[in-house]
């Protein structure tokens, strides 16, 4: 039976204990990492958020504590009572490595089966069943020091906003739905049968009418659903913070969320960063980097030879700018080593699988260039292709022809393929702007025009011109901040003239029942005076994620779904009774 704690209250947390504390009473409470019993000698290394500490038990102890300590085995929780002395061996592998505490009380508040899995920072053990166990794998440091690093983003964030004059401001989690671009999480109303409330997949509509209604500067951290496909940097329940301002323009939206990324990176980094960050168009962006969310931390920038090339013998080539394409290269500098044959047909069948044809390639190693498609070629086509991407002996040069979407988006992912391959992105942060974003995308689907961002995103002025006659030529007033190759967020000025807003629905092809049954209370308050304003909102959980070096979203939320959105711990989602489903006026129509 565990022991009441009487007369034991924590003094310390395990990790915090150093060889300043010697000769100090402390109580500790913990999980036991593990015991070691030497006979005459027992120590145990008690764990809790904060580290671990050594308890020390020898002869002089007494036998009643003694006995405990004897019997305890990992993952025991106990409280113990001692005095802190310098360790005899010390050890340099945790911080608390140069004392002990020599244990005068020892209480076993809770004994443990022998868990599933073993309690180690490094775990060999699979994800799904440190996932099915979560709230045992959540007592590794690795992970509690990544939950601990969000919680201080989450604080730092508040503390800044508070400072510079935003109200937090909660924002319902029951709402219209008005899908965004994913599927909606819909709620069934019991007093309104039939119908659903849905879950936010942002705040877009509440935060734009807080401005309306005087609270110029907003900002909470919100929960947002998203019905949609998982993948490492996406979780269908996130957390953004969010936020919303009157009276401003574009760079006070960018400059207020450099300064909260500078105050992030001190506070929780101890890490000074330079601003103003860097700006690219979108245009730039896709041109250089096949992505609107470039890595940035190496060059391998992408090369456009078209021109080269669009006269010459190679079918492959010409095609492509025949057929209105583009042929383009990105240049691996001092890889011809490592990108062997064999390697290069393994990036031939990776840009196959996202799409491309197939991949041309120069491999420089000897005086004479190889090259997959020399016989095609003159000596003059060939040098002037060199020349142009600036390939030196000892490089590799990687080629697509296609339409200019496909080749674009094959190099941009194939350059960070490479990259990773080649082991050259330096472990440092770079923060990029990408501007200019084009306001509409065509989709080939429906054949329609399709808003980029959101269709309250204001244009800029001098493209309302091409609003009704050319939509492609048309410029957001939206911009995006990414961190190594990752979009924290994405922000925009919004439209508040009613007439403006009614050309946008009209360009994106809504009727007006569409506008009033999605949009109609926004619409309607824009009658009443909108001052302008704009907005962010910054993916918290993808910060975490990317300061603390973890490879994935689950690593930095506490209880996460997986692939198949289920959460494997509490299994859910679960199938409900039918007198539960009766209340709501809802039947389960299961399909194969």
């Amino acid at each position: 039976m565990a022991e009441f704690m009487t007369g034991l209250k924590r003094t310390s947390y395990c990790g915090d204990l150093r060889i300043e504390n010697a000769g100090q009473e402390v109580t500790v409470c913990g999980w036991v990492q593990r015991q070691r019993d030497l006979g005459q000698l027992i120590f145990i290394d008690l764990r809790d958020r904060t580290g671990i500490v050594q308890l020390a038990f020898d002869d002089s102890t007494d036998k009643e504590i003694f006995e405990k300590a004897f019997n305890a085995r990992s993952e025991y929780v106990l409280a113990a009572k001692g005095v802190v002395r310098e360790r005899s061996s010390k050890s340099d592998k945790i911080a608390t490595g140069d004392i002990e505490i020599e244990v005068t009380d020892l209480r076993v508040l809770s004994k443990a089966q022998t868990p599933p899995f073993e309690i180690v920072d490094k775990s060999s053990t699979n994800e799904e069943l440190r996932l099915k166990y979560r709230y045992l794998d959540l007592r590794r440091k690795p992970l509690q020091d990544n939950i601990i690093m969000r919680s201080k983003i989450a604080k730092t964030a508040r503390d800044y906003f508070y400072e510079n004059g935003f109200i937090e401001i909660e924002t319902p989690m029951m709402i219209k739905s008005t899908p965004e671009g994913a599927r909606d999480y819909l709620v069934p109303s019991r007093v309104h049968q039939g119908s659903f409330y849905a879950l936010p997949q942002s705040p877009q509509i509440y935060k734009q009418l807080l401005m309306l209604s005087g609270f110029d500067r907003y900002i909470q951290l919100a929960r947002c659903f998203r019905d949609e496909d998982l993948r490492a940097d996406r979780q269908p329940e996130f957390t953004q913070i969010d936020m919303e301002l009157s009276f401003v323009d574009a760079d006070d939206i960018m400059q207020i969320n450099e300064g909260l990324f500078k105050r992030i990176f001190k506070d929780v980094l101890g890490k000074e960063l330079e601003t103003p960050f860097e700006r690219m168009t979108y245009t730039e962006a896709m041109e250089k980097y096949g992505s609107d969310k470039p890595d940035i931390r190496f060059g391998m920038e992408i090369c456009n030879i078209s021109d080269l090339v669009a006269d010459c013998g190679f079918g492959v080539f010409k095609g492509a700018v025949d057929n209105g394409g583009s042929v383009r290269a990105i240049v691996a500098k001092n890889a011809a080593q490592a990108l062997t044959r064999k390697e290069i047909d393994k990036l031939t069948e990776f840009v196959k699988g996202i799409g491309a044809k197939g991949l041309a390639f120069i491999r420089w190693v000897d005086e004479k260039p190889a090259c997959s498609f020399a016989k095609f070629m003159t000596d003059e086509e060939l040098s002037s292709i060199i020349e142009r991407t600036g390939a030196e002996k000892g490089d590799v040069v990687l080629f697509v022809a296609d339409k200019n979407s496909v080749v674009l988006s094959t190099l941009g992912a194939l350059r960070l393929n490479v990259a990773k391959k080649l082991d050259i992105i330096p472990d440092t942060f770079k923060f990029l702007w990408i501007v200019d974003f084009p306001f509409f995308e065509y989709d080939k689907e429906s054949g329609e025009w399709l808003a980029m961002h959101h269709p309250f995103t204001m244009p800029r002025e001098d493209c309302l011109q091409y609003l009704d006659s050319d939509p492609s030529k048309v410029i957001a007033k939206a911009f995006d901040l990414t961190l190594n190759g990752t979009e924290l967020s994405s922000g925009s000025i919004r439209i508040t003239d009613y007439e403006l807003q009614q050309r946008m629905f009209r360009a994106l092809k809504m009727t007006d029942d569409e506008i009033n049954a999605k949009f109609g209370f926004l619409v309607e308050a824009y009658k009443y005076g909108a001052p302008p304003h704009g907005g962010m909102g910054i993916g918290l959980d993808r910060i975490a994620m990317l300061l603390s070096g973890a490879d994935s979203l689950r690593d930095v939320t506490a209880f996460p779904k997986v692939q198949n959105a289920s959460e494997l711990m509490s299994a859910c989602p679960s199938p409900v009774d039918d007198e539960s489903l009766s209340v709501l006026g809802i039947s389960v129509n299961k399909t194969e």
